[in-house]
């Protein structure tokens, strides 16, 4: 069987959003590197795309951690799956993640990158749902926000699908 899914930002309205946070984040760090800090699997995409964008030195570092499993909805309870592979200490860090819903995991991960002495540490997110917020957390770049409603594509996934779609839709 295969789902359906309704397109609710186009590929184009997203790489048109990249290119404007590309932008602000080049000026914003000027004069600076900034060390992306991509958390897998679903902002690989957007960080990418990011990161060819911006005009200033960028390096990057993964990290993985799990809050869904195979599930819809967060568990609450956020787990490290990968951690940095380099020390943070005195860098420009800028969190990049594709989602932020609850806040718990942002919230948890800026506590915790920001316990290692970076020299500022930041979260930029492709897709950003308030009314889902259950932890308040500082996000300085968003894409767009977004309804409460469960998105798959360009990195998102339902059950490790859908990832590779050039959109963000939902399944219907």
């Amino acid at each position: 069987m295969t789902d359906k899914i309704k397109i609710m930002i186009s590929e184009e309205q997203i790489n048109d959003r990249i290119n404007e946070l590309a932008m602000l984040i080049s000026k914003d760090y000027e004069g600076k590197s900034v060390h992306l800090v991509c958390i897998l699997k679903g902002s690989v995409f957007f960080s990418c795309d990011l990161a060819k964008r911006i005009t200033l030195p960028v390096t990057m570092d993964f990290m993985s951690v799990s809050s869904y499993g195979d599930e819809k909805v967060s568990s609450g309870r956020v787990r490290i799956v990968k951690d940095l592979d380099e020390s943070i200490q005195d860098k420009d860090v800028l969190i990049i993640e594709d989602i932020i819903d609850s806040g718990r995991t942002l919230a948890y991960l800026k506590e915790l990158l920001g316990s290692r002495s970076p020299r500022s540490l930041n979260i930029c997110t492709l897709l950003d749902k308030p009314e889902r917020r259950v932890t308040d957390v500082d996000v300085k770049y968003v894409g767009f926000e977004i309804p409460d409603e469960f998105v798959v594509g360009y990195g998102l996934d339902y059950q490790q699908k859908y990832r590779n779609l050039p959109f963000v839709g939902m399944i219907e």
